[in-house]
């Protein structure tokens, strides 16, 4: 690290579980983010502002005007601008140290091989249980850490599925694809604001845990949150020997 880039992290650096050594993993370390928005904003800003070396950022669509309430990584100016851009763009002004990739096209599972084999972590802020089901099954094929939030209404959850470990579960395992359409979307039945950013930096908290190897991960444990009578609790996960994706 540089002099300015020792300055900048100088608050991590003096937290004696992170030091120099913690903060040099994360400016070598690549993180891909999957979804720019609810989510993603928040995941993504504090990644970029703790110095992650690399963010790849995926989100086909645009900024509209409704999603200014909660994806505060956008701003008014760029309603109309595709997500993954607009966030490049206020990460930069944020920590200009960082790269930031953007994928602004719908990834094929192709394509979410290719960028999932390149990140050290992967981080599911998406919207819908497709991708969620694909990234799930590739990170356990490519064995890789996956940081899981999901967030409507007033009710928000967060878990780590940490493939590097056989004891771990994967997605599937706790939600099991069997062929439903059950989506719940903002779109359709709103959320709390506020709720995705405590679901989001969370999900950042616990990203950067696994970059620098610190701590103890969510892993086996998912957190319930329930902001309207702002309580957490938590649900301990086990590996299912029967799961057609990593229990084979």
């Amino acid at each position: 690290m540089n002099d300015n880039q020792l300055l900048r992290y100088s608050r991590h650096i003096l937290l004696p579980q992170i030091e120099y050594v913690g903060q040099e993993k994360l400016t070598q370390s690549h993180a891909l983010v999957v979804g720019a928005g609810g989510l993603g904003s928040p995941a993504a800003l504090y990644l970029a502002a703790s110095g992650v070396g690399t963010l790849t950022i995926c989100d086909f669509d645009v900024v509209d005007l409704t999603n200014l309430q909660r994806q505060v990584v956008h701003t008014t100016a760029s309603v109309g601008i595709n997500k993954a851009v607009s966030a490049q763009n206020t990460l930069l002004s944020i920590n200009p140290e960082v790269n930031i990739n953007t994928v602004c096209e719908r990834s094929s599972e192709a394509d979410f091989t290719k960028l999932i084999s390149a990140a050290d972590v992967v981080l599911d802020c998406s919207d819908n249980f497709a991708t969620r089901y694909m990234l799930n099954k590739l990170c356990v094929q490519l064995t890789k850490p996956l940081v899981s939030g999901a967030a409507i209404g007033f009710e928000g959850q967060v878990t780590v599925y940490d493939m590097r470990s056989d004891a771990s579960p994967c997605y599937h395992c706790l939600f099991p694809d069997n062929g439903e359409d059950t989506e719940l979307r903002c779109a359709n039945n709103g959320v709390f604001a506020p709720l995705v950013g405590m679901i989001g930096t969370t999900q950042a908290a616990e990203a950067l845990k696994l970059l620098m190897g610190i701590g103890e991960s969510l892993q086996g444990r998912l957190l319930l949150l329930d902001a309207l009578s702002m309580e957490w609790r938590t649900i301990k996960l086990h590996k299912d020997a029967a799961c057609s994706v990593c229990g084979i």
